[in-house]
């Protein structure tokens, strides 16, 4: 998700800069009586929530929200293991093709109306349709007739009731796939495979998702309110079938840009977990509510090969390999993050044998500012230039602002006549940009949808919804396509994407990877039972507990 986004944040994660109300103005902090009272959780999150509709996801704050408001077939469990959600039970037929999904009978939205088998076919229909064509549509392409009915060219393009999904009855879903997937139960995890209300979808229209009121709700939680860019309440879901399980009573959910803030709104007991920036680690790094985690997480600079000077893969690999990266991750960033030369991060996934899939390929492009300078010199000189100008799309926050910095300020001195610019934006118009392929070079990156190296690997083929930088390689395409195709060898497999994203960094240099993000916070030890899930949806407050809170 855009990180991956999405993207995240395009990625689609996303810290922002900015400013904050006072603590006692602020919608969703919670009274002063709720502070004190035993089940409630206060969160602050960098930004406001860009969508709730399932189906028009793009980034990873939705996506944790949604996470915690819906459910699925199946949820992400404290493990991160695919549990039983409203489907109780499954079974798998011999060959891996047929997936047959049993319905709890006591899973209800939040109107008191039986969530139902025909509630995930119409959402998924839906998801795929060409006017209503979610931007995850493709994340249902290994189901029976998905891609075709996707593709104009294709006798089935539009032909939705050809998709390999079948309510037998209520409470009975029969899914098809094309070929097995080792890791579809994940997949249904992910919030564009969540369920939808026909009758209230359709009644609510154009404002369906745009409100808290315009939403029904079958998580463990409901959205009370949702005050935009001030913040949002959740609160307790008495219809979930699993509401037993369930402590807390209500999460308060404030948007505060500023990451001092967020620190001092920690310290002074208004919010019980925050994360922190590189000029924080220092000062709480022995604290023991301080904790850093690798994430599987990756952030890389696009290339948009729409440009002239940048379809130039000399000029590229100089891009690439012009850049300390070491620095930006453990100097400027200083919370875990490690610099990747890679896509497909560091202990994510693993084979059978438990080997990661890092290791064949450590890395690609480490051959340094020399080697930088040398594809420099080779490609002003294939374009017939002497001089490059640039613009560096970013974030608005501070942390990412300094990496944009020392991004520009690398590559200007060591790429001599090369001028980049950088061009700050808030995360949706960062994203509107991004998408539409208006920019030169792109802070961005990617957070997994789901734990299988496909995730990241397919991002880049021909046709693909997120590959934003013009780039094609028929290679590339046939090694991901044959990975998808007969995922039946997993050796094989992982060979095909492996060498697919040797092409992708080492051979074409379509993008520049940066680093892996690490992620420094503080969280009160009061705080129990929080889980980050490290790829999909991002955290589950369904298990926490507040305990032994003074």
């Amino acid at each position: 998700m855009i990180t991956g986004m999405l993207l995240i944040g395009s990625v689609l994660s996303g810290c922002y800069g900015g400013e904050s109300k006072g603590v006692d103005e602020a919608e969703g902090t919670g009274t002063a009586n709720e502070k004190n009272s035993q089940q409630v959780l206060n969160l602050a999150e960098g930004g406001d929530l860009p969508t709730l509709n399932t189906l028009g996801l793009f980034d990873t704050l939705s996506s944790k929200t949604m996470n915690n408001i819906f459910e699925g077939l199946y949820r992400l469990d404290k493990s991160h293991e695919p549990v039983a959600g409203v489907a109780e039970k499954h079974e798998v037929s011999k060959d891996g093709k047929t997936y047959t999904f049993h319905l709890r009978s006591d899973a209800k939205w939040s109107n008191g109306t039986a969530v139902t088998a025909q509630d995930f076919e119409y959402a998924w229909k839906k998801a795929i349709h060409p006017d209503t064509l979610s931007m995850y549509a493709y994340l249902f392409n290994d189901m029976k007739n998905a891609a075709a009915i996707q593709d104009s060219k294709s006798e089935l393009y539009g032909k939705v009731d050809e998709l390999g999904i079948q309510a037998v009855d209520e409470h009975t879903l029969q899914v098809e796939l094309e070929n097995p997937v080792p890791y579809f139960l994940s997949l249904v995890t992910y919030p564009v495979f969540y369920p939808q209300n026909k009758e209230f979808t359709e009644k609510q229209g154009e404002k369906y998702a745009l409100e808290a009121e315009n939403l029904l709700y079958n998580g463990p939680f409901v959205l009370k309110s949702w005050e935009h860019e001030a913040g949002w309440i959740y609160e307790k879901n008495p219809d979930y079938w699993d509401a037993d399980a369930v402590k807390l009573e209500k999460i308060n959910v404030k948007v505060v840009k500023d990451v001092a803030t967020r620190v001092n709104l920690y310290n002074t007991g208004q919010i019980d977990s925050t994360d922190l920036t590189s000029e924080f680690v220092d000062q709480y790094k022995d604290s023991p509510e301080y904790s850093t985690l690798l994430k599987p997480e990756v952030f890389f600079i696009r290339m948009n090969q729409k440009n002239k000077n940048l379809s130039n893969v000399n000029i590229r690999k100089a891009i690439d390999m012009g850049w300390d990266k070491k620095g930006a991750a453990e100097k400027l960033l200083n919370n875990g993050s490690i610099p990747a030369h890679y896509l497909v991060p560091k202990d994510f996934t693993f084979d059978e044998g438990k080997k990661d899939f890092r290791a064949k390929y450590e890395g690609f492009n480490t051959e340094g500012v020399e080697k930088a300078q040398e594809h420099w010199q080779k490609g002003l000189k294939e374009l017939g230039v002497k001089n490059l100008k640039l613009e560096l799309l970013s974030y608005d926050s501070e942390d990412r602002k300094k990496i944009s910095e020392y991004v520009k300020n690398q590559l200007e001195k060591n790429l001599p006549g090369l001028t980049v610019n950088i061009n700050q934006q808030p995360n949706k118009q960062k994203l509107a940009l991004e998408s539409s392929l208006q920019y030169d070079l792109s802070y961005s990156g990617w957070t997994p949808d789901f734990q299988d190296p496909i995730t990241f690997i397919d991002l880049y083929v021909s046709d693909g919804p997120y590959n934003w930088s013009n780039f094609s390689n028929k290679k590339f395409d046939q090694l991901v396509m044959k990975a998808k195709a007969d995922p039946s060898d997993l050796k094989e497999r992982w060979r095909n994407l492996q060498e697919a994203e040797k092409i992708l960094i080492e051979e074409e240099a379509a993008i520049s990877p940066m680093y892996q993000s690490g992620s420094a916070q503080l969280r009160k030890q009061y705080v129990k039972g929080y889980i980050a899930h490290p790829f999909g949806v991002g955290a589950s407050y369904k298990w926490v507990e507040i305990k032994g809170k003074n």
